[in-house]
């Protein structure tokens, strides 16, 4: 058996026949290891053992190196096409599930067929109070995005969730909470007719407009639907600030550094911002949450559909369906 500072012929052989036959190049290293300062001892033995290891380079002929270029190209091509094909049948499958439960689950503006789809969620015992979605502001979509809005509120209305939150990055619909309470309000005349339910539009640190469009500032007025608009500047500069204020109260000795927790902390975001919502629903192909508040989501269940590409109440539907089969375990 060959000691440490020994190289077996038949290794030495083997090693060089392997590596080289990769195209691995060794005289960077090589040249890397001799010239390396300074060497201490310890570094001078580890290159005594290592270097008659490493292959000599070998060059190889133009043929050979278009051989092998070729192959590698194929067999990326062949890598190519089989991901193609496997993301258009998957295209294909989700787009034929996705219109099969908008024909079989439409809702036909009829708040008792909606309220019929989640009956039987609700008698399970887990429905959720507070739901949260994500929506997409696109140049001049701007009635586009209200109206998807108006939509998911008769929704959430008619299967009796209170609270609806509205998340859009730019926080555009903050600059018309009144034009969105008035197209919300025409919505729900549509669905529930001279009944509708009462209404509130709110948006963190401003006025809401409850029902008849007149700007209240009481927070607690009960009605049968809330309707947030939050966006980026809810998260995570929210948080920034509220760690400032925290920082600047213990500078001047008006708040101990042992009365930070997590509870104070949770108690001031959601007094400043909102709660967490108990179902996240992404109306986008991939789960994508573009600045979402981090904080609200720790208990939150995050929802989408893979290949859907627009707001549709199958969609709606099937996330209520995922909530009510979920389980929530609490570690210690």
């Amino acid at each position: 058996m060959a000691s440490a500072g020994q190289t077996s012929p038949s290794l030495h052989h083997s090693s060089r026949h392997r590596v080289s036959s990769t195209q691995f190049s060794a005289e960077p290293l090589k040249a890397a290891l001799r010239t390396r300062k300074p060497k201490s001892p310890d570094a001078l033995e580890r290159e005594r053992i290592v270097l008659p290891h490493l292959p000599e380079d070998v060059e190889h002929g133009p043929v050979r190196t278009f051989l092998w270029t070729l192959i590698y190209k194929f067999v990326l091509l062949v890598i190519q096409t089989l991901f193609s094909i496997y993301l258009r049948l998957r295209w294909t499958y989700n787009t034929i599930v996705n219109r099969v439960f908008a024909v079989l689950y439409y809702h036909h503006r009829t708040p008792q067929l909606i309220q019929k789809d989640v009956k039987e969620l609700k008698e399970r015992g887990k429905f959720p109070k507070h739901l949260s979605v994500i929506l997409d502001y696109e140049n001049d979509s701007l009635d586009k995005l209200i109206d998807e809005v108006s939509e998911i509120s008769c929704w959430c209305a008619s299967a009796g969730i209170p609270r609806l939150s509205v998340y859009e990055r730019t926080g555009i619909l903050k600059s018309y909470i009144a034009t969105s309470h008035r197209a919300i309000a025409q919505q729900l005349r549509s669905y529930f007719g001279r009944s509708r339910p009462t209404l509130r539009v709110h948006a963190p640190h401003s006025r809401s407009f409850a029902n008849g469009d007149v700007p209240v500032d009481e927070a607690d007025q009960n009605v049968d639907l809330e309707v947030m608009f939050i966006s980026e500047d809810d998260g995570r500069e929210s948080l920034v600030d509220l760690t400032k204020t925290l920082c600047d109260m213990a500078q001047r000795g008006k708040l101990s550094s042992d009365d930070v927790s997590v509870e104070l902390v949770d108690a001031e975001v959601k007094e400043n911002s909102m709660d967490e919502p108990d179902l996240l629903v992404l109306f986008s192909p991939n789960i994508t949450l573009r600045g979402y508040p981090p904080w609200q989501l720790r208990l939150t269940e995050i929802y989408n559909v893979q290949d859907n590409d627009g707001v549709g109440y199958q969609v709606f539907l099937r996330a209520l369906h995922r909530y009510a089969r979920t389980e929530m375990r609490f570690g210690r």
